[in-house]
This record gives C-alpha cells, sequence and structure tokens, in this order.
C-alpha cells in the first residue's frame, strides 16, 4: 500500500495558513489551498493534497473538505484548530500552543506554504477571489468550457503559452500514473 500522507499534509497546511495569514475564514482557506495544490502541480505535476477541486460560484473548491469543515469536521482537525461561526464568516484558527509539523512537507511544498502566506498574509476572501478567477485561470476555464459546479482539471494549471518547468504532455502523464498507482496499490 502506499503512504502519500495527503490528510496530514491537508491538516497541517490548515494549520500553517490559520497561523500565517489574517482573516483565515473559510473561503479565504480555500483559495489558499488551491493555490497550494495548483501551484504544485505546475511544477511538479502532481497536488500537495490530492484534494479534488470543483467550479462553484465563488472560486475553487475542494468540495469533500468544505464540506467536511462546515458540516462536521474530523477529529483529527479539530485537534489543531478551532473552526467558530459568527454569522457570515467560519473564522479558522490555531488551537492555542499547536504548531504544525512540517516534517509532512519536501522543501518544493514548504517554500510554497510560506510564499502564499506571505501574498496572501492582509488579504481578505474577496481580494484572492480576484485573483482566482482572472482569464484563462483554471477556474474560469472550467466554468466556461464545462459550467458551474464541475470538476477543474489539473492540467489547466499548465500554462501552455510560455515556457514551463514541466511541459504539459509530461505533467498530465505523471498525473495519470499516480492516479493509476492509487487506484491499483491503495492509500493509506
Amino acid at each position: 500500500m502506499i503512504i502519500t500522507h495527503s490528510r496530514e499534509k491537508l491538516i497541517n497546511a490548515v494549520l500553517y495558513f490559520s497561523q500565517k495569514t489574517k482573516f483565515c475564514g473559510k473561503t479565504k482557506l480555500m483559495k489558499l489551498l488551491y493555490f497550494l495544490d495548483f501551484m504544485h502541480f505546475k511544477e511538479t505535476g502532481k497536488s500537495v493534497t490530492d484534494l479534488n477541486y470543483f467550479a462553484w460560484e465563488q472560486g475553487p473548491v475542494p468540495k469533500t473538505f468544505f464540506e467536511e469543515i462546515s458540516e462536521s469536521p474530523r477529529k483529527d482537525l479539530k485537534s489543531l484548530v478551532t473552526i467558530k461561526d459568527t454569522g457570515d464568516f467560519q473564522h479558522i484558527s490555531p488551537q492555542k500552543g499547536k504548531k504544525p509539523d512540517l516534517d509532512f512537507f519536501s522543501p518544493r511544498e514548504l517554500k510554497l506554504l510560506k510564499d502564499i502566506s506571505f501574498i496572501f498574509r492582509d488579504v481578505q476572501a474577496k481580494e484572492i477571489s480576484d485573483i482566482s478567477h482572472l482569464p484563462n485561470e483554471p477556474w474560469n476555464t472550467t466554468k466556461i468550457t464545462k459550467g458551474m459546479f464541475e470538476l477543474i482539471d489539473y492540467s489547466l494549471a499548465i500554462d501552455r503559452k510560455s515556457a514551463q518547468k514541466l511541459p504539459l504532455d509530461i505533467a498530465k502523464q505523471r498525473h495519470l500514473e499516480r492516479q493509476e498507482m492509487l487506484n491499483n496499490f491503495g492509500v493509506i
């Protein structure tokens, strides 16, 4: 069985973002995770958290994780962060004394966590939406070509117009191989 540590990376990324950014609500968090996963995919051909994102009205949303946070956070997540509903805002803050376990992340993943947190530290969700909704970005392309509430293809993160570290065909192949391995051998 293959051990991916996707869940550990997800909950520790949530804790990291909740500690390192202001105004960390549910919407902002979904966008921070989106940038983490899609920027990493753009560079390597694989996401960090293995979440699937959908084109919702307010932007890209990892549906299953969004539902977990909204309805019933699992014990491992609740042990690290507090999710406080204040009407129209769900504030996500670190549990007192908790620190993210950064050992689960590769150096590249850690750099992305730090860079994304720095860039969006003082920004509210609306301002991040403006970036994730730009023309030719994966959310917008999915909305136009497939429609709302459809799965956003990670390969849309690859910019076909400029030279990238990872060509589109290689990224797609790596993604397919990874999915095949996970399907054949299972995941812990």
